[in-house]
């Protein structure tokens, strides 16, 4: 008896520690566009926080092509940024690269400085994250861009 007992407890250990893996966000992927190589913007709805006046949210960006940033290479970046959801306005509170995709690998550039607002470019990704975080669109559809200048951090 005590044999079939220690086996039993032996095999629960090891299916616990079989289970345990990283945590990673469920980012939901929000837009998507061919331009600058291709890349998804992908959204943690954990993260989504609204304030008084507005709309915080992490945000991922993840690129099919290798971009560069400070001479360092990168496939994605994490960004929190704030919208002003009546003065259709963002504004970046921190960014960081990373040399793999959706998040991975080293990080190659970070900065927490908060960024000025700016109005939210129409027709652009700035547009389209600005509409989900304030409710102006429906949160399933993955919607195409193709003005990507106004992110390039």
């Amino acid at each position: 008896m005590p044999l079939a007992c220690c086996s039993g407890f032996g095999l629960l250990i090891s299916l616990l520690v079989l289970n345990v893996g990283p945590a990673y966000a469920e980012w939901a992927a929000v837009v998507s566009s061919e331009s600058a190589g291709g890349y998804t913007v992908y959204v943690d709805p954990d993260t989504i926080r609204h304030e008084a006046d507005g709309v915080e949210m992490w945000e991922l960006y993840d690129y099919k092509t290798r971009g560069t940033k400070e001479g360092f290479s990168f496939l994605s970046f994490k960004k929190r940024n704030e919208y002003g959801c009546e003065e259709e306005r963002l504004r970046t509170l921190a960014v960081t690269h990373y040399s793999g995709n959706m998040g991975s690998g080293m990080v190659v550039s970070s900065n927490s400085e908060q960024g000025k607002w700016k109005r939210v470019p129409a027709g652009s990704v700035g547009e389209a994250l600005w509409k989900f975080s304030c409710g102006r669109s429906g949160h399933e559809a993955i919607v195409q861009w193709k003005d990507v200048s106004w992110m390039m951090v």
